[in-house]
């Protein structure tokens, strides 16, 4: 196994990344800030099969890490006038004939009730489909491009979970219409309005907001998925795939010193203004989740702790920090991802690990929502 790491040496550290790399994972990179100062190292591999060292500062996929970047740029034209966050979202985008009741505080909370376009599971077990995302079919479809209208009409064309603002149900597709309201408010894309008001005011130059792209920026370390064709098991390096069947929902890319910029400047004030930070953070009552951003409490050793954590196929981000972002945790991991999601339980074991590591002091505490 690789190891690479900081001068400033942090065993407990080092010893988590290595247990989550044995625990099924291609590759792990991490970087912490705290009053001890800043530690970086990774572990494993960075492509199967070949000895090159794991990168510490790799690009990676980070999923629904991406929904926290969207509120933010959702709530920073909220400051600037443009959008009413208790406003129907029907008055940004008439043409979905959307719910009057549904509200651009209801997208970003996940109270809205909409149908999410990449399945439902249903309380009592069964599942109901929408895009392909995982097995052979997505596999061998991996390239193609899907409209944000067109994922939008596929969830209104399914039964809406509940009434809006009734209960809370975590869907993609609320994210893909928030990213629709900011590109009509503006007139640009998400793209453009995320490096106006985020990207360039903190100099984060390895984040990508990719849209249709199957591109990753260099360096990057490999994602792969597991599947079966014909009878038997494939496994295939996914690192490049058109992420636009999850849209704004989870398409993009970063790094873990971008994360850390990025958190540690949100949470500490910097992004918002002070009422709208304190929207973003105040949790419903079901999962902690508020505007983007799920409230965790971390227990008696470790306060209040903020994250947005993420998940695609072969790839998986983490992102912590507490209230005043004087403390992060940034990561990426890959993976070879499967359609039974095998690395589901390892990955919400990595989470506790390490937020026991950093938050915690090696405390453990119970187990935290998944993302």
């Amino acid at each position: 196994m690789s190891i690479a790491l900081s001068e400033q040496d942090r065993p407990e550290l080092r010893k988590a990344i290595e247990e989550i790399v044995e625990s099924g994972f291609v590759g792990v990179q991490l970087r912490v800030n705290d009053e001890r100062g800043e530690w970086v190292g990774s572990a494993g591999a960075r492509e199967l099969g070949r000895p090159a060292k794991p990168l510490t500062d790799g690009h990676f996929r980070i999923g629904s890490t991406t929904k926290n970047f969207v509120a933010t740029v959702v709530l920073s034209l909220v400051a600037e006038g443009r959008i009413g966050l208790d406003a129907p979202a029907d008055d940004y985008l008439p043409e979905f004939g959307l719910d009057r009741r549904i509200t651009v505080r209801m997208l970003l909370q996940h109270t809205s009730g909409i149908f999410n376009h990449t399945g439902e599971l249903y309380e009592d077990g069964t599942f109901a489909p929408g895009v392909p995302w995982r097995g052979k079919e997505w596999v061998d479809n991996r390239f193609r491009t899907y409209l944000p209208e067109e994922l939008v009409r596929l969830s209104l064309s399914r039964p809406a979970r509940f009434a809006p603002g009734t209960g809370w149900s975590y869907a993609n597709t609320n994210y893909v219409l928030a990213r629709l309201v900011i590109e009509q408010v503006t007139g640009r894309s998400f793209a453009e309005e995320l490096q106006r008001l985020v990207l360039g005011p903190l100099g984060m130059t390895g984040t990508v907001a990719p849209g249709t792209s199957p591109e990753i920026p260099e360096p990057h370390n490999h994602s792969y998925y597991r599947y079966e064709d014909a009878g038997r098991e494939k496994t295939v390096d996914i690192t490049r795939e058109n992420p636009s069947w999850v849209s704004a929902g989870g398409d993009m890319i970063s790094t873990t010193q971008d994360l850390h910029t990025y958190f540690s400047a949100l949470m500490g004030g910097t992004l918002l203004p002070a009422e709208l930070l304190a929207e973003m953070r105040t949790p419903e009552a079901t999962a902690g989740y508020g505007l983007g951003v799920f409230v965790q409490d971390a227990g008696p050793h470790g306060g209040t702790v903020l994250h947005h954590n993420g998940g695609m196929a072969g790839s998986a981000a983490l992102m912590y920090s507490t209230p005043d972002g004087t403390t992060t945790l940034t990561a990426g991991l890959t993976c070879v991802g499967d359609a039974d999601l095998s690395i589901a339980t390892a990955f919400r074991d990595a989470q506790q690990r390490l937020v026991s590591e950093v938050f915690r002091g090696g405390r453990a505490d119970p187990a935290q929502p998944a993302d």
